[in-house]
This record gives structure tokens, sequence and C-alpha cells, in this order.
């Protein structure tokens, strides 16, 4: 393991290799590994770069949509979560396995994992978890010791001399483990009995881990292998000895855990869809990019990272002139970021045609990838706004009631005081009514027969019948607009929120009073800058929600 705090190694890099992109990718994982957010003077110091470097990275990865720059901090934005995506659809693991494992964990009651070798390592790729009081807490992309893992002695398995002495020198340089910090430091025989028990998985197909990671927790695993006979990936029931002891564990689940992976087996057999056409590439808007913000723009950083999503296009792989026609970059540039890319561990060349490594994971997905829904919201609240100079919010549906789960007030003599956790009927206000038209119909229509629609003013709809009028008309128009319904004097216009599966989530508000405007004056003002904002939100989601699940808390 490399410390992501090191400096980059450009003196072993190969004379093709792009010292920019190195370097610019040093700063990304540095700030990943520190959580997403990080003052940007530490940047430099855990870096070793100089300050002026700095800045111009941030400046790009700010310019492209992968950082946000708040007051003296760096923080990772949604947005770079599509490198990762990139190497998860490549692998076709949690789109063509993870619904198989999904079913395996509801049907077990126990969490199910899907994770890949990377190098001495384990790097975990789905995650089907149940909600107890002691569950599994690990997120896609975080990285385990292969010896603490029963995942890693089935990789190891396959392991030449060469992995084995890379494996020694790692242990021997930490240790503790601290190189892999979701883990608690080492203890235990785990590193010692790692031959014995990988000779044991090789011999049985299958592998323990007795409480390794951490006293309580564990686990069996089997591999599933791809149409090569290749070890692709490994499957993992994970329990706690409240529940099971490793050996009843084994005992109860592994005759269906092994009847999954027949079926995973099955599915990889299929061949891979075929890839989308290549639409607008990216050459373009980073020329643009350079013209607009000039030297503080850094070029080959932005190129390199274009040429690791559009590798997300091919499953097993993509020739240069493929790289070179989806990123709308000359081959010889390619070819020099490809290089790069593979000499960093994110792309690995086989004969004519590059791939991407699961490595790509450690590039800011792990710690976005345990963002909320709230989260999220807060910096596209805060834009708007600023915008509007009026109090924006964000609810969820709970039950009959809207709850508030974000809010972005405003200075003002007379503003609208809700906190988050506030709670309102939903049929009076205008979040209540985007949640309630954003439902299917036959649950609208329920949900409608049975809410108790007390008047809160003298303007309160109660009539059912209008009600439902006004969700049809909000369903249609996209928004809705409260006035005086709530309280005398509040104004309030909302717009719904949608997932990637254009599933109504969360809806967003602007509030004010009703009387500082007409009711089409606010909305005209008001409308498409909110509606900006929800768009803008639900981008995110439909790159953040695309792997991993996104909380509504």
């Amino acid at each position: 393991m490399t410390s992501p705090s090191a400096a980059p190694r450009t003196e072993s890099a190969p004379p093709e290799a792009l010292g920019p992109l190195i370097r610019g990718l040093t700063v990304l994982r540095a700030l990943a590994a520190a959580g997403g957010r990080q003052p940007v003077s530490e940047l430099a110091r855990t870096t070793r770069l100089a300050r002026a470097t700095v800045d111009r990275v941030l400046s790009t990865l700010e310019h492209i949509g992968h950082l946000r720059l708040e007051g003296r901090d760096a923080v990772l934005a949604p947005r770079l979560m599509e490198l990762g995506n990139a190497y998860l659809a490549s692998s076709r693991l949690p789109d063509e396995l993870g619904p198989l494992a999904d079913a395996l964990a509801d049907e077990l009651d126990e969490s199910v994992s899907i994770a890949v070798p990377d190098l001495d390592g384990v790097r975990f790729v789905h995650q089907a978890t149940r909600r107890r009081a002691m569950s599994l807490t690990f997120r896609i992309g975080d990285l385990l010791p292969a010896e603490r893992v029963a995942g890693g002695a089935l990789f190891a398995a396959d392991w030449t001399e060469e992995d084995w002495e890379r494996w020694r020198l790692r242990r021997e340089a930490d240790p503790l483990d601290t190189g892999f910090p979701v883990v608690p430091p080492g203890y235990g025989t785990a590193h010692a009995t790692f031959a014995e028990r990988t000779a044991a998985a090789r011999e049985h197909g299958w592998a323990l881990d007795d409480q390794m990671i951490e006293p309580g927790l564990v686990a069996v695993a089997v591999p599933v292998r791809g149409p090569s006979g290749r070890q692709v990936c490994g499957v993992s029931v994970v329990s706690h000895t409240s529940r099971h002891s490793a050996a009843s564990l084994a005992d109860a689940v592994l005759p269906r855990l092994r009847k999954t992976v027949a079926a995973m087996e099955d599915a990889l057999q299929a061949p891979p869809p075929a890839a989308p056409p290549v639409g607008e590439t990216p050459a373009s808007r980073l020329r643009e990019s350079k013209r607009e913000i000039g030297p503080e723009f850094v070029q080959s950083l932005a190129r390199g990272l274009s040429v690791l999503t559009a590798l997300g296009r091919g499953y097993d792989g993509l020739p240069l002139t493929a790289v070179a026609e989806a990123t709308g970059l000359p081959r010889a540039t390619a070819r020099r970021s490809l290089i790069t890319l593979e000499h960093l561990g994110y792309v690995v060349g086989t004969g004519r045609l590059f791939r991407l490594t699961p490595r790509v994971l450690e590039l800011g997905f792990t710690p976005l990838s345990g963002l909320t829904l709230s989260q999220m919201a807060g910096p596209h609240l805060e834009a708007l706004v600023g915008r509007v100079h009026e109090s924006a919010s964000m609810c969820v549906l709970s039950g009959d009631e809207i709850q508030y789960v974000a809010r972005v007030p405003t200075v003002r003599i007379m503003s609208v005081n809700i906190t988050v956790g506030t709670r309102f009927p939903a049929h009076a206000t205008s979040m209540g009514r985007v949640l309630l038209a954003g439902l299917p119909e036959p649950e609208r229509s329920e949900r409608l027969a049975r809410l108790e629609l007390a008047p809160l003013t003298r303007h309160t709809v109660t009539s059912r019948e209008r009600l439902a009028e006004i969700l049809a008309e909000v369903d249609r128009q996209g928004y809705a607009q409260v006035d005086d319904e709530l309280e005398e004097g509040l104004r309030s216009i909302a717009a719904p929120v949608r997932d990637g599966t254009g599933r109504v989530i969360a809806a967003v508000n602007v509030s004010t009073h009703s009387g500082r405007a007409p009711a089409e004056r606010s909305r005209a003002e008001l409308l498409p800058p909110l509606l900006e904002a929800a768009a803008a939100l639900e981008a995110d989601l439909r790159i953040a929600g695309r792997y991993a699940r996104i909380a509504t808390a």
C-alpha cells in the first residue's frame, strides 16, 4: 500500500507520462483520503506539492464540477463519482450480480457483499446490508487487507510468487494495517495463518473470516468465476457472533450461497450489452474551459479524467482508437493519458485493450457514497438562496406530513422561521402537494381518501375533489404554488426532486411573504431558479445514486 498523502513519484514514471495528470490525481487522492474535505493549505502539505500547483489543480476540478471551494476548504462534489461509476459499469458486477446479492441477503436475513481483488487488498463493489444495531458498515470502494477478510484467501489462491512478495513487504512495512484506515489496527494471527487459509480456500472453494476484521464479525465467501474461469469477484455472507459462529454460518448459508454464485456465473456468461453510441465528446468543452480560465486550467488533468470516464464504456476494455473517439482527443493525447493512468494503477493494458481497475474507486467514490440526500442538497439550496434572497428548503413525505430535511434561511426583517425536522400537514403546503402529486395514481388516490383535510387558515383547501384537481395540475405542470393556506401571509413555490428512475423522492421550495409581490410576479422571479436548482440536484443524484444508496435522512 502507498499512503495517499505521499508525494507523487514522477521520477519512476515512463517518459511519455503526464506530470500534471500525476500531480492532479495525487491531490484528488489525498482529498479523498481525508474524507472528502480538507483545508487547501493542508492539501499542499500532505501532497508536498507547491501551493500554486495545488491551487491550479483545485481550480480545474472545480470548473469541471468535481469539487467545490468553501472558504479555505476544498470539498469533493457528487459529480466526481462518475469516475467510480465508470469502473463499476465496466466491471458488470453491480449491474449483473447486485440484484442476485440483494435477493440472497433478503432470503438469509444477513448482509451480503461483493468484493474484488486490488493487489494485496480486497475492495468492496456492492453491499446488501441488514439494519441491525451491530451490522456491516463498510462502503463501496473501501479497501481491506487481504489477510483479514474471507475473500482475500480466495483471491490469494491465484497469487504468483511476486504477489506474495508484495504482500510480505507490505506486512513488514505496515504490521498494524495503518494503510487501511477502515479497519481497526491489526491484531491476532490473521497474517500468520493466511497462507494456510489460502491453501484451504484453494482446496475447498470457499473461505471463512472468523473475527479477523474485528471481534464479533464472521463471514463465509465463495468465488465467482467469469467465462474464462478466472476469479472476477467473491461473494460473502456476513453475520455476527450473536447470531452465528463462523462454522455455523458456513453450515447455514453455504448451500444457498453456492446456488447464488452459480446464477451469478450464468449471468456473466451472457454477452454484455452494447455500449451506447458516442454522443458529444468532452474535448470541445475542455478547450472552451481552457479559454475561459486560462493557465489556471490544467488541461492534461481534465483530459485524463475524461479518459477514465470513457473507459466505462468497455466491458472487456477499449482499444486506443475507441478511447480517442469517445473523448474526442487526438490518439497521441489519449495514448499519453493511458500510459500515465496505467503507471498509477488506474488502468491495465492487455494486448490492444485498456480497462479500468478497482483502484479508480479510491478517487473520491467512497467518501461521497456516504452522502445523504440533505447533504447533497445543501450546496444547491445555498446557491438558490444566493440568487433569489429568499429562504429555501427540502422536504420528504413522512406519512401524511412533510418533514424538513434541509433548509437554508435568508436574512430579512420578516422571514419564515422553520428548522430541520419540522413537520406540517402535506395537503396545505407546496412541497406536500408536489410529493403527493408525484405518487403513483393508485397510491395518490388512496392517500387522498384518508387525508384529514383540517383548515389551517381560511384559505386552506379542504375539499377532496378540489385537492385532487390541484394535485393533477401540479403533476402536469411540474411545480406547486400555495398562498396563505398553511399560514396567513406565507407564499411557497415548490418543485419535485426525482431520482435516477424518475421517482419523486423529495421536494424543494422557496418561501416568501405573500405581501412582497403579486403571485404572478413571485412565480416569474422565483420559479425558474428553483427549477434549475432542482435539476442540478437531480443531476447529482443520477450520478451518485447509480450504484450507491442515498439515504434520505
